[in-house]
Order: C-alpha cells, then sequence, then structure tokens
C-alpha cells in the first residue's frame, strides 16, 4: 500500500482521514465511554440519517444536513431529559427512530433518481473529499484546544457531575457544548464507518485504552494511536482484499479489542502465580 499511497490520491486523503477522524473519535469516543453515553450516541447517529435525507431532498450537501439535524438531536435529547419530562432513554428511541424514518421518507420523495446511500450506511473512506478532510481538520483542532483548555472540567463532568457542578457554575452550558461537539464527530466520521458502524469507531478505542490505564488523558492518547492502527490496518486490509472498508476497520478494532483482553488477563494471571510463589 506504500507505493499506490503516492500514485492515487484518494488513498492519500483516506490515510489522512484516518488520522483526523481518529483524533475526533479518540477525544469524544473517551467523553461517551467515561459519561456512558453510548446509547445516547447511537441516537444522534440514527437520528442524523433524518438530516442525510432533508440535504438530498433540499439539494443540499447530505453532511451539512446530517450535521444541523445532529445538532439539534443532541441538543433535545440532553434538554429533555435534563428537565425530566421524557426519560432519556425514551427520548433517545424517539429521535432514533424518528431521525431514520424521516430520512428515508425525504430519501423517497427526493425527485430524479435514488441516490447511492451506501456510502452513507456502511461508510466509503475512499471516497472522502477535501472539503470533508478541511472540516475534519477543524473540528480535530477545536476538539484539541477545547480539551486543553477545559480538561479538569470536562474531566469532573465525566465522572462526577454533582462534583463538577462545586467546580464550575457553567457544567450545564458544558454538558451541551460537548454533546453538540459529539454529534459533530458522529457525523463527519460517517464518512468513515457509516451510520451503521460510526458509533463503534468512537467507542471500541476507549474500552480497549481503558484497560491498560485508568488516567483520563491517557486514556485519549491510547484511544487516538488506537482508532489510528485499527483504521490503517482495516484500510489496508480492504483495499488488499477487495471488501467494504467501514466494516473491515470495525471488524479490525474488534480483533484489537480482543486481543487486548487477551493479553490483559495472561498478564492478571501472571502477577497472580508470582503473587502465590512469592507468598
Amino acid at each position: 500500500m506504500g507505493i499506490e499511497l503516492f500514485e492515487y490520491d484518494y488513498l492519500l486523503r483516506s490515510v489522512l482521514a484516518a488520522i483526523l477522524g481518529s483524533i475526533t473519535a479518540g477525544i469524544a469516543g473517551t467523553y461517551i465511554v467515561s459519561r456512558r453515553l453510548v446509547f445516547l450516541s447511537g441516537g444522534i447517529t440514527h437520528a442524523s440519517f433524518g438530516g442525510i435525507g432533508l440535504g438530498y431532498f433540499l439539494g443540499l450537501n447530505p453532511v451539512i444536513g446530517a450535521a444541523l439535524f445532529g445538532m439539534a438531536s443532541a441538543a433535545g435529547i440532553e434538554y429533555l431529559s435534563g428537565r425530566q419530562e421524557v426519560k432519556e432513554d425514551s427520548a433517545i428511541g424517539f429521535l432514533w427512530a424518528f431521525g431514520m424514518a424521516l430520512g428515508i421518507i425525504f430519501i423517497y420523495l427526493t425527485p430524479g433518481y435514488t441516490p447511492d446511500l451506501m456510502s452513507y450506511l456502511f461508510g466509503s473512506i475512499l471516497t472522502i473529499t477535501n472539503s470533508d478532510l478541511i472540516a475534519l481538520a477543524i473540528l480535530s483542532v477545536v476538539l484539541i484546544i477545547f480539551f486543553l483548555f477545559y480538561y479538569r472540567t470536562i474531566l469532573y463532568i465525566s465522572f462526577d457531575e454533582g462534583f463538577a457542578r462545586t467546580f464550575s457554575r457553567r457544567v450545564t452550558f458544558f454538558k451541551y457544548l460537548l454533546i453538540v461537539l459529539v454529534s459533530l464527530v458522529i457525523v463527519m466520521n460517517i464518512r468513515i464507518a457509516g451510520v451503521v458502524l460510526v458509533l463503534s469507531l468512537l467507542t471500541i478505542p476507549p474500552n480497549i485504552a481503558i484497560l491498560f490505564t485508568g488516567s483520563y488523558y491517557k486514556m485519549i492518547i491510547v484511544s487516538v494511536v488506537i482508532g489510528l492502527v485499527g483504521t490503517l490496518m482495516g484500510l489496508a486490509a480492504s483495499w488488499y482484499l477487495d471488501i467494504p472498508t467501514g466494516a473491515t476497520v470495525i471488524f479490525t478494532l474488534v480483533l484489537l479489542w480482543v486481543l487486548s483482553r487477551i493479553i490483559v488477563n495472561i498478564g492478571r494471571k501472571n502477577r497472580r502465580r508470582r503473587l502465590l510463589l512469592n507468598q
């Protein structure tokens, strides 16, 4: 793949997308897993499909439609669950189904040929455009700066919201802002893994990181590295085997998680054995 990388522009764009996607997914994914927002993120992911359909119907870029719909859905879920008017899981379920249904309806109503949705449903990193890369790069910079400046507040919100409120009066504002950023990360990575699989891109690397470290900032770093390794390995495997890239990336990440679990379990058994021998 090294030689082809310099022969084809789309492969170079794919590698750059893998790097930027791993950065955004690693940072946002650590927050998602720490706050146990995986189900909420799944709701945002599927609700954003409504924005994709709306984009096609209005003749706009589907990614822009998905971003607007995803941010609105994220803010709506946070608002409803915060006021306790609707249980969070119920609100997520409503928007999950509503977004998917709305997307299908708008796509059906779109005049002309039915658009090819495979790249949005299952990902197509090989079709990443320069505008996608620019958006991912901007989002990466925003996330890095935001997490560096407000690391301690984000850390407290992730693990103990009650204590966070004694530390900062703007916890509610930060929660809204963080969930909106998460929705943007989800939407921008849909082109890499698709609506169906993008949540795994955000949650598997942090779950691997948890196995090796309990430090929040180290979790972010390890998540980014694991995501990058898994994405590049999946990209290379899909290139040589001629199979779907998004599914191959997620399959590779799952294999890395299984391998990590085996390594950790072997390490624990060896430590127990040494403790028994020393007694």
